[in-house]
């Protein structure tokens, strides 16, 4: 659908995700595990990091990011999970053991997660009976923690407008005169706060 609103594609933003999990019996990364506390565990480096999240049961899921190429990610043998997360655990070579078992240990499929998002600012021009809602208009990375939120509020407000107003046309207007702004605002700011996490230059965290 997007395609006949605009060019525009999501673009790799240069940091890809890969899902890590220790399940609750692990007792052999206890250690690990206890050092997340009760919540969430985010480590981060220039273009690295490691987030991992405990649950109520005391298993716990996670992701390695990493800024690398895509070809780089796809030269990875997943084929034998346990190598392959040997060889991402030496991208984190003087880190604490305690983080790096969440790597050599995990237990997950090592899904590969590329953060994609569509280019910050993204309008197009009015084309009758079309929109779009969701990532569908505004695809971004999820360190606004806005993504989902967005896609409900698009329906919501296109929903209201269309109710609201008898001209179709009109109601769908009316609802990308207000989409733009606000992914806008959202986009930039998951954007920005993806560089500051897993930028080279890293330095204190503000997000915004």
């Amino acid at each position: 659908m997007r395609p006949l609103l605009t060019p525009a594609k999501p673009l790799y933003s240069g940091t890809c995700f890969i899902e890590i999990a220790l399940s609750a019996d692990d007792h052999d990364c206890q250690a690990s595990v206890t050092a997340i506390g009760s919540g969430t565990l985010m480590v981060v480096a220039p273009s690295k990091g490691i987030i991992v999240h405990r649950y109520a049961d005391g298993h716990v899921c996670g992701y390695v990011a990493l800024n690398k190429p895509e070809e780089w990610m796809r030269s990875i043998d997943f084929g034998d999970p346990a190598a392959g997360f040997r060889r991402l655990a030496d991208e984190f070579h003087g880190w604490s053991p305690l983080l790096t078992a969440f790597v050599t240990e995990s237990d997950a499929e090592p899904w590969h997660r590329p953060i994609y998002a569509l280019p910050v600012g993204l309008t197009w021009d009015r084309l009758p009976s079309v929109t779009l809602v969701g990532d569908a208009a505004h695809l971004m990375s999820p360190f606004a923690g806005e993504g989902a939120n967005l896609a409900m509020f698009d329906g919501a407000d296109l929903a209201h407008k269309l109710v609201e107003q008898s001209d179709t046309e009109a109601a769908l207007a009316a609802y990308e005169e207000r989409l733009f702004p606000r992914s806008s605002d959202s986009a930039g700011r998951s954007a920005q706060n993806l560089k500051v996490f897993f930028g080279a230059d890293l330095g204190p965290i503000r997000l915004s």
